[in-house]
């Protein structure tokens, strides 16, 4: 899946100075094990490398904490006090939500550096912007609310509490129970998946296009230099805008992950 497109105004010399990208770059060449079940890509490279980073990183912090944190440190906390007043004490309240700190820390700095890996030069591509990571993280959160949810209430006490909510008219319960079902089987881990991922592939698309724009315009030669610098501060916008994307996007996949688990082991709803 890859096109190339020009035009006689942005063509020098005959040769193409635009790049039009396409989906087809999110599914790059094999690096090693070509046509195998272990096939390894410039995907699964960026993926490596931000995990190492972030686990080497993370471990490095840890273990040389002090008292009086440095900057470093002081930002590694200021993430972890985030995830647990903003997601998980203003959902699950601190006592109850504790349990799935760890989780739900895990689950934000890891979204977060993937989604990072776009803006990053080098590995511009986000991590999250194919499926494989992005659903992952989805059924992460679809286990664990079924088996904490399956514990606190039994099976059958944890789908009547997730398909029957109080107060509804019986003849109701018709219609409510498939739709509340398929709610909680398909519908929650779907959409965490989908929304990540399109969030994702949107944002690294309009920034490649408005780079590659900015430079097919430089190499005209022709009028179209003079609009060169707009497509470029566009560019910039968006570069920045991405960096707000990626926290965004962790933020709420992990606040609602944390929803779907609070509405699994509550009392009611």
């Amino acid at each position: 899946m890859t096109a190339d497109v020009s035009s006689p105004e942005l063509a020098a010399s005959g040769d193409e100075l635009y790049h039009t990208p396409t989906l087809g770059e999110f599914f790059p060449d094999a690096i090693l094990f070509a046509g195998t079940p272990f096939e390894f890509n410039r995907v699964q490279l960026v993926r490596l490398i931000i995990l190492v980073v972030v686990l080497v990183g993370t471990y490095l912090i840890a273990s040389r904490a002090k008292l009086v944190p440095g900057r470093i440190q002081s930002i590694f906390e200021l993430i972890i006090e985030f995830v647990n007043t903003q997601i998980i004490d203003s959902v699950m309240g601190s006592e109850r939500g504790r349990q799935f700190s760890p989780m739900l820390i895990t689950m934000f700095v890891m979204i977060f550096a993937m989604n990072l890996g776009g803006v990053i030069p080098g590995m511009n591509l986000a991590g999250t912007s194919v499926i494989g990571l992005p659903l992952m993280l989805a059924l992460w959160t679809f286990v664990t609310y079924i088996i904490f949810g399956v514990k606190k209430h039994g099976l059958g006490g944890y789908l009547k509490h997730e398909t029957m909510p109080p107060g509804v008219p019986k003849p109701i319960y018709l219609l409510l129970i498939p739709i509340e079902f398929l709610q909680v089987a398909i519908i929650r881990w779907a959409s965490l998946t989908i929304r990540l991922l399109a969030n994702m592939v949107a944002g690294h698309m309009m920034l490649v296009v408005f780079i590659s724009l900015t430079q097919g315009l430089l190499l005209s030669g022709t009028w179209l230099m003079a609009v060169s610098p707009l497509s470029g501060a566009l560019a910039i916008g968006i570069y920045g805008f991405e960096i707000f994307v990626a926290a965004l996007q962790a933020f709420v996949f992990t606040i609602l992950s944390a929803v779907y688990i609070n509405m699994a082991t509550s009392d009611e709803h």
